[in-house]
């Protein structure tokens, strides 16, 4: 499900734009840190409160861009946006790092926060561009979510094809933090995973039996030996021994 949602998210930001373009992103994000918390292992007093300070902070930011319209009230946004997909990777990281199994559950989060990844620095982006004082690409190339989104991704995976650059000194080592990041990630972290998957292990453990103890084996009572529970009793309420009964002398011997 959130990967499904982060694949909307891209597609809503690549295929249009304006204020209404970034609201609808920003809905999306949200809804994606909700259903990452609601799958951790966080607390639910701790889960409660970063979802009402997640909420109340969106409502605020979408407030401000709806009421002004301005590159600072965007600014903001871009700015929230790139807070709340950090939040949403660090759940998703330590949800995918406490599996004890590495299942194919397991591989769509770490995919998932690779994916986020790409999108909160575009969101970066989009933030240093409307709250800088000169453009953020060099070459007075455009700037607008698609692009930027398609900036942070060919960054992300070193492609780096050449035809855009960032201008600035700010952007040029936060790209190189994501270049970075993104190596670091996939090397690390996702090739670890891949190389641990097995796709039959939860199944397996799952359908082991819980091995029982096994009960004590009663052993013959005989001289020196304490008696058994459940013996008969003799006279004064004390246990007798039982013994067997010897065959006769003349019967000792092979059998005829």
């Amino acid at each position: 499900m959130l990967l499904a949602l982060l694949v909307l998210s891209f597609l809503v930001s690549a295929y249009s734009g304006g204020t209404g373009a970034a609201v609808l992103r920003l809905v999306f994000f949200t809804a994606t840190l909700y259903l990452a918390l609601r799958t951790s292992l966080v607390r639910r007093r701790i889960t409660r409160l970063l979802v009402l300070a997640t909420l109340t902070g969106t409502v605020a930011t979408v407030s401000l861009s709806l009421a002004t319209q301005s590159r600072v009230a965007a600014g903001v946004l871009d700015s929230w946006v790139a807070l709340v997909l950090l939040l949403t990777v660090l759940v998703i990281v330590r949800r995918v790092l406490s599996h004890p199994v590495v299942s194919v559950q397991t591989i769509l989060g770490a995919l998932s926060a690779y994916l986020i990844v790409g999108l909160m620095f575009a969101a970066g982006y989009g933030a240093l561009d409307e709250l800088g004082s000169r453009p953020f690409f060099a070459h007075g190339a455009a700037v607008d979510p698609a692009v930027l989104q398609y900036f942070s991704f060919t960054t992300l995976t070193t492609l780096g094809y050449g035809d855009y650059t960032a201008a600035t000194n700010t952007g040029r080592a936060v790209a190189v933090l994501e270049a970075l990041g993104g190596q670091i990630f996939l090397v690390t972290l996702v090739a670890r995973l891949v190389s641990a998957f097995q796709p039959g292990a939860r199944r397996q453990a799952e359908r082991v039996p819980e091995r029982r103890p096994r009960r004590p084996t009663a052993r013959p009572v005989g001289r020196g030996a304490a008696p058994l529970a459940g013996t008969p009793r003799g006279r004064g309420g004390q246990r007798r021994t039982v013994r067997r009964a010897r065959p006769p002398a003349g019967r000792r011997g092979r059998p005829g």
